[in-house]
């Protein structure tokens, strides 16, 4: 089968690997649809250390099934599917409490295990899940950053009052206006110096901010970093109310320096949110499912061999471009 392979920093490569023979326990998954997530940049770049070459990234991703291991009951040949790639021991406090995203033994699909940049990837059955026929591999392939939205959202509690911001129109921020609005929030103030991404946020209903200068502090309820720089984790906390919640998704930079005085004083919440639990992951289906939730208008295809070209172009200036999906 062919897979793009990451070989080392901005080093991608089309190379022939053996298809995966599923496990008794596995899928074995025909990728029809694969995006390109943010996290995957980084790792392009060298800067992610859970991304070590050689690689077979990609972890956001529909397919067709192909065949499945002898342990295995609910899938057939030709079956439409999608599927969660953080594998998880389902046996840990974590796991049997709702919070399988901290599971201390999780694997990332394209990242500790091959991924879906290939023709042909492997998946264990109780993470795959069925697409309804009127789900498309492009709505399938992005539930699993729909559930990181999903995630952010519970946990900032978010009530339809709220006025909301989001630093960061790039996909993460993209998706978590859309999982704020069906939580009912009218008031989303996205902020981005892409004026491409703002285009898209402001068609979603949003109010775009090309800057914060101009935005009073201590406006928000609730704010999210889906950047994950110190000044947007700074504005963040600068821009909620006193009693504000704020939620940290981004990853960008490690150290930053917090006003902390102030956030005691305001008795602000500040919360990360690392990937999406079972339940996030099933509810942004769901979602889907139901229509709530898309970004087609504003994607964009490429064959896997021209990978190494998408990876650059969303470096540089992506425009109005939301995500770049790869055929295999």
């Amino acid at each position: 089968m062919k897979a793009l392979v990451y070989e080392g920093p901005k080093l991608l490569n089309v190379r022939e690997q053996q298809v995966p023979e599923p496990g008794e326990d596995d899928v074995l998954i025909k990728v029809e649809r694969v995006g390109i997530c943010g996290s995957e940049i980084s790792g392009y770049l060298g800067h992610n250390s859970l991304r070590k070459p050689p690689l077979i990234m990609g972890h956001e991703f529909a397919g067709t099934v192909v065949s499945a291991g002898s342990r295995t009951q609910r899938f057939q040949p030709g079956d439409r599917v999608t599927v969660n790639p953080l594998v998880t021991c389902g046996e840990c406090r974590e796991c049997t409490t709702g919070m399988s995203q901290l599971c201390a033994r999780r694997k990332l699909l394209g990242a500790h295990l091959p991924g879906a940049f290939a023709q042909y990837v492997n998946a264990p059955e109780k993470n795959v899940y069925a697409l309804s026929d009127h789900v498309d591999f492009d709505d399938g392939a992005m539930i699993e950053p729909y559930a990181c939205a999903v995630h952010i959202c519970r946990l900032l509690k978010l009530t339809p009052t709220d006025k909301l911001l989001i630093v960061g129109a790039g996909p993460i921020g993209l998706f978590t206006l859309q999982a704020a609005q069906v939580y009912g929030v009218k008031h989303i103030v996205v902020a981005d110096i892409n004026a491409g991404r703002l285009a898209i946020a402001a068609e979603l209903g949003a109010i775009t901010v090309a800057s914060l200068q101009d935005e009073a502090p201590l406006t928000y309820d609730a704010a999210v970093d889906a950047v994950g720089l110190e000044i947007t984790r700074r504005q963040c906390t600068e821009y909620v109310k006193p009693g504000g919640r704020v939620v940290f998704s981004g990853l960008h930079e490690d150290g930053s320096k917090l006003q902390f005085n102030a956030l005691i004083r305001n008795e602000v919440t500040i919360t990360g949110s690392f990937a999406y639990s079972r339940a996030d992951f099933e509810t942004a289906l769901s979602w889907v499912d139901e229509g709530r939730m898309t970004l087609r208008p504003w994607l964009a295809h490429a064959p896997l061999e021209e990978g190494q070209s998408c990876f650059e172009r969303l470096l540089g200036d992506p425009g109005g471009i939301a995500k770049f999906m790869l055929i295999p």
